[in-house]
């Protein structure tokens, strides 16, 4: 029996019936804490869904934050082929299907998910509920760490395209920018991360958790379309850029607009921490 592609969201007993295909995906493990960033490394190493490897976001997902005098963010993308052979070495064969998962919404899982459909790869989807939703279905837990065998898979043509601090000045205006931070941070009232307080003049607000249910699942589709509608306006979703604090929960809000047919949005990876350290560059609050 063969199973369609997943290419956005799939639930746990379809990654459960995956697991025992002939043709099982590549499991990865993003659980993390940007106040403690060994945490998910070690909850990994304590179980995790069996055959998953893990990726850290700061190490494994992201650049280097300065080149010389130039900031590019707290976390910004690494260099594609690098990525590429990354995902090679954990064993990704090309087509293979992908399930990300972690413990906090879905949030560094839509990282992931992001990421490799930049590297052209389609055949990726959150667990929808993450680690939490696998034990509460009693799936099993393995402390095994799996072992790598190389695949065969290669950059294509991206499915995701990033915009550069450049590329966002220049179009401001001509865009519909989505800020997903939390409320607080968007109007400039705390900053706890980045240099300044504020958002980037005309962005929308739209906080990542939005599009989630009381138990951490995404919202049904027809109901984040509607929302997401009334966000966009006349500007139609690809004339839409998504940044929050540095280009992570920005791409919760590009998962859910995909998972409810509204596609061909970029990504800002840079995001408020790239252009709020940059005194040059207007801003905005309340």
């Amino acid at each position: 029996m063969t199973h369609a592609a997943s290419t956005s969201l799939i639930d746990v007993p379809a990654l459960q019936a995956l697991l025992n295909s002939p043709t099982p995906p590549l499991v990865i493990d993003v659980r993390f804490d940007l106040a403690n960033t060994d945490q998910g490394e070690a909850l990994h190493a304590v179980g995790h869904i069996p055959g998953a490897f893990y990726l850290h976001l700061d190490r494994d997902l992201s650049g280097p934050r300065q080149v010389g005098d130039t900031f590019f963010g707290r976390h910004p993308l690494p260099e594609r082929e690098a990525f590429a052979n990354q995902m090679r070495r954990l064993g990704l064969q090309a087509g293979q299907q992908v399930v990300a998962y972690d413990a906090a919404d879905g949030m560094y899982a839509a990282r992931l998910w992001w990421m490799l459909r930049w590297l052209g790869h389609e055949a990726v989807a959150v667990l929808d509920g993450g680690f939490a939703a696998w034990q509460a279905a009693g799936g099993s837990v393995s402390r095994e760490m799996p072992t790598a065998r190389p695949g065969s898979f290669a950059a294509g043509t991206p499915l995701e395209q990033p915009w550069s601090k450049q590329e966002l000045l220049a179009g401001l205006g001509r865009v519909r920018l989505i800020d997903a931070r939390a409320g607080e941070r968007f109007r400039g009232e705390v900053e706890p991360l980045d240099r300044q307080a504020g958002h980037i003049p005309g962005a929308s607000h739209r906080f990542f958790k939005t599009n989630l249910d009381a138990s951490g699942r995404f919202r049904p589709a027809a109901e984040l379309k509607a929302e997401f509608e009334q966000v966009l306006g006349a500007f139609p979703a690809a004339q839409t850029v998504h940044q929050c604090g540095s280009g992570v929960t920005a791409c919760h809000n590009l998962l859910a607009m995909h998972h409810a047919g509204l596609t061909g949005s970029r990504l800002y990876p840079g995001s408020w921490s790239e252009w709020s350290a940059d005194p040059r560059l207007p801003l905005a609050r309340g």
